[in-house]
């Protein structure tokens, strides 16, 4: 079974989180391992993370972990974070694809860092139900 890592914001904010848990769900059910499904709780607060007893090493250890095993990496980018930009950074090091979903009617601009790169599948969405088809099509390239 081929595996995702999953990244969004969580320290850098939760709004964009009531679409997280769809995302999610369309990944597995084109048949896919979400390596950080807990990051989709909808319940997680910045400061109440999954991650509250680790430390600051012991989450990058196991989050560059899960990025290393994934065979690619989704990642929704419309809540700006240092950390989803970075983990593309990394994923696009060890040579995973990635795809970034961004939420097109949300008033924020997609960084040009990630919307201008050439090693990155960009794909804007009005209605969370529309990224099933942009998994699909990505999975099918893994």
């Amino acid at each position: 079974m081929k595996k995702i890592y999953f990244s969004c914001s969580i320290s850098g904010g939760r709004d964009h989180a009531h679409v997280y848990q769809d995302i999610v769900d369309n990944i597995k059910a084109a048949g896919l391992h979400v390596l950080s499904e807990i990051f989709a709780d909808k319940t997680i607060k910045a400061e109440h993370g999954p991650t509250r007893h680790l430390t600051d090493r012991q989450i990058w250890e196991r989050d560059f972990g899960w990025v290393r095993q994934a065979d690619g990496v989704i990642a929704e980018a419309t809540q700006p974070s240092f950390g989803v930009g970075y983990e593309i950074a990394k994923a696009e090091q060890f040579n995973k694809p990635v795809l970034v979903l961004f939420y097109k009617d949300s008033g924020r601009r997609l960084s040009p860092m990630l919307s201008g790169d050439p090693n990155v599948t960009v794909f804007g969405y009005a209605d969370v139900a529309e990224t099933k088809d942009a998994i699909t099509a990505f999975i099918a390239r893994l």
